[in-house]
């Protein structure tokens, strides 16, 4: 049986979720285990990242030899593994499985000179009768971790496709979302796109804000949160991508075709009515798609899921712009930007905000600037706030970028009203001096 030789080579979140929905599509059962490596940061912290990696690919490699090669092993974030038991929904013999596991690690492992005993968290969940939904599945088993590790005296806990998994916090947050949703009290904000040689709005990237009835308008983190661990993302993505529709509806009758960036889940990009509904929403709207741009994370772009492929190849055939947003930000293995097309690469504020101070940051956008040349893509360039970085900017000959130097994210009567006047920056009354 082959092992791992690195980490990277386990299949990441993404494409190990692909993997589950093509095996579910082969067999008529199916269970996955979540195995949470217990206290691993405090393995990290005393030993160093690089001893860790070490334990954590020992232990993907032992766990792969103790169930055999007939089940998919997959690294779901740091220290958690996920494990696919094909034609297996039963519970009794997945608590058996847990408990061989448990019992297998008790042996140490070593490395120079360390020895490091594993103790996991387990969260199962068993596929029922029904209509198998890939969303559901994993959201099922990630609520079975939590609550496994929320256990008193068993660090293991099963679901079956049937089973309820509101807890009270579950439902209270669902509430929140549900009554967000109904009461109009979410809005999209936009901060503009601006030509950086002209200075004129080109588009605009639409932000997420919630109007609380008790705390006033607030980042919507915690909601964001609350809808991916409760399977309501599709329902606050379709939202919003409907609210950007009625924008653009607005911006089309002011004779504004302004293109405008929607921030797109990897949910979302798992989901099978995406594609429909945007065709829905174009068509509602009598848009073309081409005034959308769906913006995607780097981890999502190189997860390597063919579904994910899929999914972008036909949104781009129906004219969607798909750009890559905080390019540069912890990744670096640029084989997806190769392999993927792309209509823009944005690049991280982490590299604009600093530029003056680092001339490494500069360095990275022009290599940024000549991969989008050569992959046939605009580059835009996030987190400009001086009128010295959009002047390195347009040396380096980037044409496009957003930040709080032109606009923060404003309510949309008050872009409207910004798009119709000149943008002044710094102390010129006018834009050419900028």
């Amino acid at each position: 049986m082959s092992q791992h030789t690195s980490l990277a080579t386990i299949p990441n979140r993404f494409a190990f979720i692909d993997s589950i929905s093509k095996q579910a599509s082969r067999t008529t059962s199916i269970s996955l285990m979540l195995v949470d490596v217990v206290r691993f940061s405090d393995v990290t912290t005393s030993l160093g990242i690089h001893v860790g990696d070490r334990f954590l690919l020992e232990i993907a490699n032992r766990i792969q030899r103790l169930f055999g090669h007939y089940v998919l092993i997959g690294r779901i974030s740091g220290d958690v593994f996920g494990i696919v038991f094909p034609d297996e929904s039963n519970e009794a013999v997945m608590r058996q499985m847990f408990e061989r596991l448990v019992e297998h690690f008790k042996t140490p492992m070593h490395y120079d000179g360390t020895a490091f005993i594993a103790d996991f968290n387990v969260g199962v969940v068993c596929s029922g009768k029904g209509e198998f939904d890939i969303t559901d599945f994993v959201s099922r088993a990630e609520s079975a971790l939590k609550q496994a590790k929320e256990n008193k005296y068993e660090n293991y806990f099963a679901l079956t496709n049937s089973d309820k998994t509101d807890t009270g916090r579950s439902l209270a947050l669902k509430a929140d979302l549900k009554r967000a949703l109904a009461h109009n009290e979410l809005e999209l904000y936009y901060q503009p796109k601006v030509d950086l040689n002209t200075l004129e709005i080109v588009g605009a990237e639409c932000l997420l804000r919630w109007n609380h009835p008790l705390d006033g308008v607030l980042f919507p983190g915690p909601l964001i949160e609350a809808a991916e661990s409760y399977n309501m993302m599709n329902e606050l993505g379709y939202w919003t991508l409907e609210q950007a529709f009625r924008a653009l509806a607005e911006l089309d009758g002011l004779r504004m075709p302004i293109v405008l960036s929607v921030n797109i889940s990897p949910t979302q990009l798992y989901d099978n009515q995406l594609v429909p509904t945007l065709t829905m929403l174009s068509n509602t709207y009598t848009l073309p798609l081409s005034l959308i741009e769906l913006e995607l994370t780097e981890d999502v772009a190189l997860s390597n899921s063919l579904m994910v492929k899929k999914q972008l190849d036909e949104l781009r055939s129906l004219g969607v712009s798909i750009s890559v947003d905080d390019f540069g930000k912890g990744y670096s293995n640029l084989a997806y930007i190769r392999d993927l097309d792309l209509d823009a690469l944005k690049i991280d504020k982490s590299f604009v905000m600093e530029l003056e101070a680092h001339p490494v940051n500069r360095a990275i956008i022009e290599a940024a600037k000549v991969i989008g040349h050569a992959k046939g893509c605009s580059v835009v360039a996030e987190g400009i706030e001086t009128v010295e970085q959009l002047h390195i900017l347009r040396e380096v000959g980037v044409a496009q970028g957003q930040g709080y130097l032109f606009s923060r994210a404003i309510p949309f009567n008050e872009f409207i009203a910004l798009t119709q006047q000149d943008i002044i920056i710094g102390n010129s009354p006018r834009r050419a001096q900028a």
